[in-house]
């Protein structure tokens, strides 16, 4: 179990480091396949580890949204693209509304539609898969990704913001796979965080356990009077 432990939060972790680094121009695409390949082979170890196949369940799903994501993302440009295209002469110098146009547009608005709601649905089947991560591993790096991941996924459509979030998001991720601990190790640390001192009672003091009342109106005297404070009267010994 150990090893596939390890394994799997390294190939998770460095999976999540190539998805990050699909933003790079021209090669970008190519590492973020690999990264997808890489983080769904280990969040399958991990979930063997935790024996909970929600685990990689939901991360599966959440790819496959994304997948969906993409493709209607990429049809909206491509609708929009012909649709501008047929709207304008050949020189492009003069632009005519058509039906070409309308249906160009058409397809763009649906496509990108269709492509944000497939997004949320893919950031809300990673943020189970992060908080249950989180709640098994203890690292809370887990739940901030899932946080981000998901609130990203709403805003993008501000774009630029969506698209920040998303990507701090991912950073958080690397932390927490390559900050998880063994289950054994992981409960040794909760065990020793939740333990706590307990202070003895405190033992009474000598003048306590030495304490004399007065014989004649029964009121407490010190242990070294002569006399009462309170009657006057002869202490006996």
């Amino acid at each position: 179990m150990g090893t596939s432990f390890e394994y799997g939060k390294t190939l998770a972790g460095e999976g999540s480091i190539l998805l990050i680094l699909g933003l790079v121009p021209y090669v970008g695409w190519v590492l973020g396949i690999i990264g997808v390949i890489l983080l769904l082979r280990g969040v399958k170890e991990l979930a063997n580890y935790y024996q909970d196949s929600e685990i990689y369940q939901n991360s599966l799903t959440g790819v496959k949204f994304y997948i969906i994501a993409l493709v209607a993302a990429a049809v909206a440009i491509a609708g929009i693209v012909i649709g501008v295209g047929s709207a304008t002469s050949f020189k492009y110098t003069h632009f005519t509304l058509n039906v070409g146009f309308g249906i160009g547009l058409a397809i763009f608005f649906g496509g990108l539609i269709i492509a944000f709601l497939f997004n949320v649905l893919a950031a809300t089947h990673l943020r189970q898969t992060f908080n249950t991560l989180a709640q098994k591993s203890g690292e809370h790096s887990f739940s901030t990704a899932a946080a981000l991941l998901w609130w990203g996924s709403i805003l993008t459509i501000l774009f630029g913001l969506g698209l920040l979030l998303i990507f701090i998001a991912w950073i958080f991720a690397v932390v927490g796979f390559f900050s998880m601990k063994p289950q054994q190790q992981q409960q040794q640390q909760n065990a020793s965080q939740s333990y706590s001192y307990i202070q003895p009672p405190a033992q009474p003091t000598a003048t306590q356990q030495a304490a004399r009342y007065c014989s004649n109106c029964g009121a407490p005297v010190a242990p070294d009077a002569t006399y009462c404070p309170h009657c006057g009267k002869k202490l006996t010994a």
